[in-house]
């Protein structure tokens, strides 16, 4: 009688299971988990991550050319680095061999791109660009404000707490963001930040290739780019280059010491960036300024490692492709090394020529915004191109706050800030590529430094309707949101939108569910922005202005076909204000058309003006 192969079976799946949990176990992670065929620069840098993964070889099926291996003095991690050249999308096959024989495989796909990506178009001057606090803006699938996963959990009672708004709520309410007149949406970070408290905000990110589970999946993201390019609209991602969040997997373990900047004791950023175009600073205020940490829990990323630099540019051209994005966003971005963020900005736009990237550059001198933009000559004073597309401009920003509450002329207050704000244009390469705004998710709340005064509002957002460059309003504050940020701090500025959670008394998303105030804000905003989007004078054409007299100011943006002159009275009484004095523009127009009430004005002579008013002419 033979004796039964059960034990030995036994023992054979038992050795197949075992290797086989190994093998997998061996990877952990893959980033990038997957690429595109056919991409101008063919060299693509795969980081294996698994315990003690450097100790194998690496070879790759498709007589696909490994160019560099590198490994670091962190054993669980393996940096390949592939040609992928006339490589066609499919399916490799990635080997492991420790003394010669295969210990694992791991399979990696190289996906096709969509048609003309290369060639896609971004976010311009004929833009309104939406900004979104994504917890606070809407709540459409309540099941996700918690996730088992993460640390932090849902408490809308909490002020700086997690709300619970996603990305399902923002495509829910991309018919009203279009019906304001925005084109596009800029969110704050969207990416996994599985800090302790304060997540909300997501600008200390713990895993850059990960929608955060509260906000939804990566596939919600990509679909919210798709329901907004069905509307022909855009949507910009918010990019961080210079940290991450203390809890990122990778900061856990980091690939190389190098991989962060450190010092001997913890130290901390000074902001003082202006040491970076300073001939004069030394190199220890260069050095904490750059290489200091933001804040404690959000490291600082050393660009100067080539590995870092490339997992960043890699990582920006991913979500490029997987989401379908239209431009970005960059925040923090004067606080990295100078030289390594313009490698990253041209290795972005050698790829997508059209794309549109506007740096975070909160400075308050237009020398020192104009130093960033790509093309300056105020860089290349130091030999320096930064390769960025765009800069926000916080100069107008600031004088914006205080301007529409001084009601008194005088020699260097009221309306004279804008112009003194405009004549420094000469500095920029580019000035139709500048983003122009009145607030944003970390400064004062506009309608609050306003004292919700619903006639100051209209001039602000009458003058970045009708100024040059790209124009991007805050959510809420078109239906008179506001807060307090010195009483209340970010949580204030930062609130939720009404009508955005279930059970809200008030839903400012539907025109029968705002209050007769908030109707007021809506509806003009509204009106201004529609008239916008159809306005080639405005989008790029010219400005001539004049100095303001009275505490009125007056300029026109024209083309060759059009001109539309805007008329400011910052006075809390009416005043007259004389036509001929701009005779050089008003040339043989003998009317204009103000877009928002349809009233003609004749320009022979004079023009009244309510007080703190503003008007937009279309001449005729």
């Amino acid at each position: 009688m033979k004796k039964p192969k059960t034990s030995l079976i036994c023992k054979l799946t038992f050795w197949v299971l075992l290797f086989s949990a190994s093998a997998k176990a061996q990877i952990q992670k893959t980033e990038p988990p997957f690429w595109y065929a056919g991409m101008k620069n063919p060299e693509l840098q795969i980081m294996f991550y698994g315990k003690n993964i450097s100790q194998y070889e690496a070879s790759v099926s498709n007589n696909v050319v490994i160019k560099n291996v590198e490994k670091t003095e962190n054993p669980n991690y393996l940096f390949v680095t592939i040609d992928t050249k006339d490589v066609k999308a499919s399916e490799l096959v990635f080997s492991f061999k420790i003394k010669n024989k295969v210990a694992f495989t791991q399979k990696y796909a190289l996906k096709e791109r969509r048609a003309n990506s290369a060639d896609r178009k971004s976010y311009d001057s004929s833009d309104l660009i939406y900004l979104i606090m994504p917890d606070r803006f809407a709540n459409e699938n309540p099941k996700n404000d918690s996730n088992a996963s993460l640390t932090e959990k849902s408490n809308r009672q909490d002020p700086g707490g997690r709300h619970g708004g996603d990305v399902e709520g923002i495509i829910k309410n991309l018919d009203y963001i279009s019906s304001l007149g925005a084109t596009t949406i800029w969110n704050t970070p969207l990416c996994e930040d599985n800090e302790k408290q304060h997540s909300y905000h997501t600008y200390a990110q713990t895993d850059v290739y990960r929608i955060d589970p509260r906000y939804g999946t990566n596939e919600d993201y990509a679909r919210l780019s798709a329901e907004l390019h069905k509307r022909d609209m855009k949507l910009v991602m918010d990019y961080v280059t210079n940290h991450w969040g203390i809890s990122h997997w990778m900061v856990k373990d980091l690939p190389t010491k190098s991989w962060i900047n450190q010092f001997e004791n913890y130290t901390q950023t000074h902001h003082r960036r202006e040491v970076i175009t300073d001939i004069h600073a030394s190199e220890s205020d260069q050095e904490v300024c750059i290489d200091g940490w933001f804040v404690p829990s959000m490291p600082d990323l050393n660009l100067r490692n080539p590995l870092v630099a490339k997992y960043l540019t890699q990582n920006a051209i991913w979500w490029i492709e997987f989401a379908n994005l239209d431009g970005f966003r960059v925040d923090t971005y004067n606080y990295s090394d100078k030289t390594a963020m313009a490698n990253w900005a041209k290795s972005v736009t050698n790829e997508y020529p059209n794309f549109n990237i506007v740096g975070e550059i909160w400075m308050n001198n237009q020398a020192n915004l104009a130093f960033w933009q790509k093309d300056s000559k105020i860089g290349a004073i130091e030999n320096y191109n930064s390769n960025l597309p765009s800069v926000m401009d916080f100069t107008l920003q600031s004088q914006i706050g205080s301007v529409f509450n001084e009601n008194e002329p005088g020699w260097d207050n009221g309306l004279i800030k804008l112009y003194n704000n405009f004549a420094m244009d000469f500095l920029y390469p580019n000035t139709n590529n500048i983003l122009v705004f009145a607030e944003n998710h970390d400064t004062d709340r506009m309608n609050h430094t306003f004292k919700y005064d619903l006639a100051k509002y209209k001039l602000a957002m009458t003058l970045l309707a009708t100024v040059r460059g790209i124009p991007q309003i805050y959510y809420g504050s078109e239906i008179g949101m506001g807060g307090d940020k010195a009483k209340g701090g970010d949580a204030d500025i930062r609130q939720d939108f009404p009508g955005g959670w279930a059970g809200d008394k008030n839903n400012a998303f539907t025109a029968a569910g705002r209050t007769a105030e908030q109707a007021a804000y809506f509806d003009f905003s509204s009106k201004l922005f529609n008239w916008r989007k159809s306005n080639e004078a405005v989008h790029s054409g010219k400005m001539t202005h004049y100095i303001p007299e009275n505490n009125t100011y007056v300029y026109f943006r024209f083309t060759d076909a059009k001109t539309v002159m805007v008329v400011f009275n910052n006075n809390a009484k009416e005043q007259i204000v004389k036509t001929n004095r701009f005779k050089e523009n008003i040339k043989n127009y003998k009317s204009g058309k103000d877009v928002i009430t349809g009233k003609t004005f004749d320009l022979a002579s004079e023009i009244t003006l309510e007080p703190k008013s503003a008007l937009v002419l279309e001449l005729e």
